[in-house]
């Protein structure tokens, strides 16, 4: 096809024709609003999106999965859940080994001392050698010294080593100084002669005093450190395989249900059976679940929107190069008629241009919203009563169509901005207005129909409104004021007037908002501020002048 071209004719409000349409390009993950500046698209341009896109999909769709048994938020949870079990259980196994040899030594004084006890007991300087090595034997010990009443006896004794070489006293042992002795018994013992002496009982002035080889000792905690280390692992993996179904079925798999659901509702965003069924729970994954399947919900009508958007910009494109050739015909001949002498002519001649130029207009507005952004305002002071006027009479609006347009503002009153902005903003504004009061005449005949632009200064800026007597704007427009193709109030209507509007003020540094009234109709006030004064340029101009 080819592109679509037309000539501009008599611009008499100003605008600048623009042809623009969208296309709706969608993807697994991307929905992209593209502007061009024709009708024309290239095969092979088309050809090769469609080849990306689905290069883009398969891309995409080898993301969408976890590699590996490990990969995903199951295998991950799992080895975190035995790390951090099995480091809780190290923080009990050292405490428990430490009181293992706290018991053991225990145990053998304890031993000790019954021995001890009964030979003190038969009153015998010394026992018999032989009497000597089963005690000894029987305690698994090399010495036993009985301490009482300040007095040291040695009961039995075998050969007494030439040192010792370390010394353990029962009595007093705090937790830090338990484990810092099981540890070094398990790293540095085996073969080491140790003393340990403790009470006997309940009895402080009586203790037991042993001197033996920490072998039997460094043996058993290594026999009970590996029970240990093998309970631990089974409690481990028994609670970790717990946490982990439990987690599972209360977390993962939600997540999993909601992750399926977005990787299927990006393979095609515009089925409605793809949109997520969320539960009904109270728990954090249910909201998730809930607002992910309303945000798909509401992107499937964007996306829909979006595409009647695209077809309005393609059709509105086609329309309007036949409608602008209609448009200049009917000005060329319109122009002649302002030389016809005839006075029913001369009268109607004029109007026929204005509503001729409202006509191109309307055609180009929807067209000219499509540009990226609008050029940046060329501010000047402007009078805005020779704006307004203008206006009221591009709209034709006088006591013959039934509307009565009332301007409040002083004669002298100027504005800083860029006149053909300002002049779009304040028709859009009273061509809404008017076409309100207008359709409200059907309904209220007798109804009093006026439209009131009112300004002023304060200080730097300038506040225009723009006030109607008509119905005022109904609850969804005002829900969705200045949104293009949402905010019309009233039906067919496209919502562009207020959206352009707004932007056209935004981009003066201004404000514009719909002010609430206590009587029917529309109140929309705009307040548009100086430009602000820049020094050097003040002082470079003071040089050149000076």
């Amino acid at each position: 096809m080819p592109a679509l071209s037309w000539s501009q004719g008599r611009d008499a409000i100003g605008k600048k024709p623009a042809i623009a349409y969208y296309t709706v390009s969608t993807s697994r993950h991307q929905v992209a609003l593209r502007r061009s500046g024709t009708i024309e698209m290239d095969s092979e341009q088309g050809r090769s999106a469609a080849k990306d896109g689905k290069a883009e999909k398969v891309g995409l769709s080898r993301l969408c999965r976890p590699t590996g048994i490990f990969g995903g938020l199951s295998g991950k949870l799992l080895i975190l859940t035995v790390v951090f079990m099995s480091m809780a259980e190290v923080l009990i196994f050292v405490p428990s080994v430490a009181n293992m040899r706290l018991r053991w030594l225990e145990d053998r004084l304890s031993t000790a001392a019954a021995a001890a006890i009964a030979i003190d007991g038969l009153q015998t300087a010394e026992l018999p050698r032989a009497l000597q090595k089963e005690t000894l034997m029987a305690t698994g010990t090399r010495a036993i010294v009985l301490r009482k009443d300040g007095t040291s006896r040695l009961l039995a004794t075998a050969e007494m080593p030439a040192s010792v070489d370390d010394m353990y006293d029962l009595s007093d042992v705090s937790q830090p100084t338990a484990i810092r002795d099981a540890l070094d018994t398990l790293i540095f013992g085996g073969n080491r002669i140790i003393r340990v002496f403790g009470p006997v009982g309940g009895d402080a002035g009586t203790g037991i005093e042993v001197v033996l080889k920490d072998t039997r000792l460094r043996n058993a905690m290594l026999a009970y450190s590996r029970s240990v280390f093998l309970v631990s692992i089974l409690i481990s993996l028994f609670t970790a395989t717990l946490i982990f179904f439990a987690i599972n079925r209360i977390m993962i798999r939600p997540i999993r249900r909601l992750t399926d659901s977005m990787q299927a509702y990006s393979d095609d965003p515009e089925d409605p059976s793809r949109v997520l069924v969320p539960d009904q729970g109270r728990d954090e994954l249910a909201v998730a679940g809930r607002h992910l399947a309303a945000m798909q919900t509401q992107l499937q009508k964007t996306l829909k929107q979006q595409k009647n958007l695209a077809a309005l910009g393609l059709a509105v494109s086609k329309i309007n190069h036949d409608m602008r050739n209609i448009l200049s015909a009917a000005q060329l001949m319109s122009d002649r008629l302002v030389d016809v002498d005839d006075p029913m002519v001369k009268r109607f001649a004029p109007k026929l241009l204005r509503t001729i130029d409202r006509a191109v207009g309307y055609t180009t507005e929807v067209l000219s919203y499509g540009q990226t952004s609008e050029s940046a305002p060329r501010r000047r002071k402007i009078r805005l009563m020779e704006l307004i006027v203008e206006v009221r009479d591009i709209l034709a609006i006088d006591p013959e169509s039934g509307v009565e347009f009332i301007e409040q503002l002083g004669p002298d009153l100027e504005v800083d901005a860029d006149s053909e902005q300002l002049f779009r903003i304040i028709h859009n504004l009273c061509r809404n207005a008017h076409q309100a009061l207008i359709a409200s005449s059907d309904a209220e005949p007798d109804s009093m129909k006026r439209i009131t632009v009112s300004a002023h200064r304060i200080g730097s800026v300038v506040s225009i409104t723009v006030d109607d007597t008509g119905p005022g704007m109904p609850q969804k427009a005002r829900e969705n004021l200045f949104t293009a193709f949402r905010g019309s109030a009233r039906s067919g209507g496209t919502g562009l007037g207020l959206a352009i509007a707004r932007e056209l003020v935004l981009a003066h540094g201004g404000t514009i908002a719909l002010v609430e009234k206590p009587a029917a109709g529309t109140q929309f006030r705009i307040e548009i501020p100086d430009r602000p004064v820049s020094l050097d340029d003040y002082r470079s101009k003071s040089l050149q002048e000076n």
